[in-house]
């Protein structure tokens, strides 16, 4: 979604009073409340314009400018991120970069430096650490946390939301936005409505009366065709969509009307699941405008691999299946998997495997992409290797690599070491 540009005074939280309880569902996608606990604490952390900002931060002389993170305009460079000046022209991520500049021709275009704000992310993540095990990062910038068994030592989520968004600033002087709730779906919701700097908390007496006035498209998944879809048969509002019966949702929909049901009614029972505890480490973005160009697609898969590469390596985990997930804009959703020789975590290895998954698994001729998601699975815990004198060019090598390049790059938080020749073209080719 999308963020809006109006201000936010970070010490406003806003919230829907309680008044009848929580809905829950026992079949399927209820709130797992605890009966010790009641209702869960679950933020959603995510960062305002991050690349931008940082680069703001970094570089006080084009505070005030519109900014865009991106790739070359004179080649086939995309939008990685716009701040919140550059918006207002039709600036937004996955746009090619000379298609901002003719929007907006005074923006200042800066090339991205994964490196470092990887870097950056990595502080927030010790800050997340602070207040909770339970963190399930989906990004470089945005987070899960379950503070649910905190709220003991640090006070409600609303306080520990306020608490996270103050110790993010002090930490990195960036700012972030937080939904409260007690659930995932609700969460994100709740993060995106008021940005920048938001604190929304939904109160979970009154799920209903929060989503109801919300557009159709702030369902998670609802995008471009699937909001017009909808939109043709009058569900302007998430009201309208909880009233169509889930028989008819599923003869429009398919499987994905099933879970709009669920989603129409705030229902989402989905842990928050640390990285050591997850069954696949991924990372997905989706496009705000069908993607249509390969060279484009690799570009946001090498991104993805390499966030997903420095979590298994964080975490001390490996794993043997790499897979692609992709949308395309008739929300047809197809996911492509190779299962490697060896257990791996180095981003050169699971790079070469996703990008022959792109190029060579998918549908020829490739409709256009709305959303792209890289995955790790099979995942089980680095055993030590034992090198011999001989294996300089082995797979371990690489690990080394990595590894030197996360610890350098964590202390210096820029692009203090690089490799001698690129995994890939970059965004800024």
């Amino acid at each position: 979604m999308q963020d809006r540009c109006d201000g936010f005074d970070s010490r406003e939280v806003h919230s829907i009073s309680s008044r009848r309880p929580f809905v829950g569902y026992r079949g399927g996608m209820n709130a797992a409340d605890s009966p010790d606990t009641g209702p869960r604490s679950i933020l959603h952390v995510d960062m305002d314009a991050f690349y931008a900002s940082i680069e703001e931060r970094d570089r006080p002389e084009i505070v005030g400018q519109p900014v865009v993170v991106g790739g070359n305009a004179n080649g086939r460079g995309v939008v990685c991120a716009a701040n919140y000046l550059a918006r207002p022209y039709g600036v937004h991520s996955a746009m090619p970069t000379r298609t901002a500049l003719r929007l907006c021709p005074h923006a200042v275009v800066l090339p991205p430096d994964m490196s470092k704000y990887a870097a950056v992310s990595r502080e927030i993540s010790e800050v997340f650490h602070r207040f909770t095990p339970l963190v399930e990062p989906l990004s470089l910038d945005e987070a899960f946390l379950d503070v649910t068994g905190s709220r003991g030592l640090f006070g409600d989520g609303p306080e520990i939301a306020r608490r996270v968004k103050e110790a993010i600033l002090d930490r990195t002087s960036l700012v972030a936005s937080v939904g409260v709730a007690p659930n995932k779906y609700l969460a994100k919701i709740a993060s995106d409505l008021e940005k920048p700097d938001a604190l929304v908390v939904v109160d979970p007496d009154r799920v209903q009366e929060f989503l109801d006035p919300l557009p159709v498209r702030r369902v998670w998944g609802v995008g471009r065709v699937t909001g017009e879809q909808l939109e043709a048969s009058g569900v302007q509002t998430i009201a309208d969509l909880r009233r169509l019966d889930r028989e008819e949702l599923e003869r429009q929909l398919g499987k994905w009307g099933t879970r709009l049901w669920f989603l129409a009614r705030g229902l989402d029972d989905r842990p928050v699941v640390p990285d050591r505890e997850a069954k696949s480490i991924s990372h997905e973005t989706t496009f705000p405008e069908d993607v249509h160009s390969l060279d484009e697609l690799r570009s946001w898969g090498l991104n993805l691999t390499e966030q997903v590469a420095a979590r298994l390596r964080r975490n001390g985990i490996v794993g043997r299946t790499v897979s692609v997930k992709v949308r395309f804009h008739d929300f047809e959703t197809v996911t492509r998997s190779v299962t490697l020789p060896e257990e791996t975590n180095v981003t050169k290895t699971i790079w070469t495997a996703a990008a022959k998954l792109l190029e060579d698994r998918l549908p020829s001729p490739r409709p256009p992409v709305r959303l792209l998601g890289v995955a790790v699975t099979s995942l089980s815990v680095e055993k030590p290797r034992q090198r011999t004198l001989f294996d300089d060019d082995e797979p371990g090598d690489e690990t080394g690599i990595d590894s030197t390049l996360d610890d350098i790059r964590q202390k210096f938080g820029r692009s203090s070491l690089t490799r001698g020749s690129d995994l890939d073209r970059r965004a800024s080719d």
